[in-house]
């Protein structure tokens, strides 16, 4: 996916993902920073990249110099999970832009925190579901 700020972020000498806030924390010890830009990810560089997500626990792959590539056990779960690692990296990126010190997240805080929202039954879908529903109000072509 390009979306603007996890794809400034892939750009950054120092991609990491800090546990500044809720969202942030939603990803700590869950995504991988692939450094090895390797053009179009056709073939082997398509499964280079994939094979960088063979831990189950990470879901996320930052790709420097072009974006990120999120996995999920359904459409739902993937686009939660994209939607929020967008909001994370918009959060941080304003974050840094205030050339202030940035207030991290302790490493016991931001696992619990990643550990509950994974755990919470059900937001992902219910997430999705509404705005499906939201977009069905707005533009009701898109279901044809």
């Amino acid at each position: 996916m390009h979306s603007i700020h996890a794809t400034v972020l892939s750009t950054l000498q120092d991609p990491r993902l800090p546990p500044i806030d809720q969202n942030c924390a939603m990803f700590f010890n869950r995504y991988v920073i692939d450094t090895e830009y390797g053009g179009l990810a056709f073939e082997e560089e398509a499964e280079r990249c994939c094979q960088q997500l063979s831990d189950s626990n990470k879901k996320v792959l930052v790709m420097c110099h072009h974006g990120v590539m999120v996995i999920g056990d359904e459409v739902a779960d993937a686009f939660n999970r994209l939607f929020y690692f967008e909001r994370a990296a918009e959060t941080y990126i304003k974050a840094l832009w205030t050339g202030q010190p940035l207030r991290v997240l302790s490493d016991e805080v931001a696992e619990k925190t990643a550990r509950e929202l994974e755990e919470y039954p059900g937001q992902a879908e219910r997430h999705f579901a509404e705005l499906k529903a939201i977009l069905g109000r707005e533009e009701p072509e898109y279901a044809q």
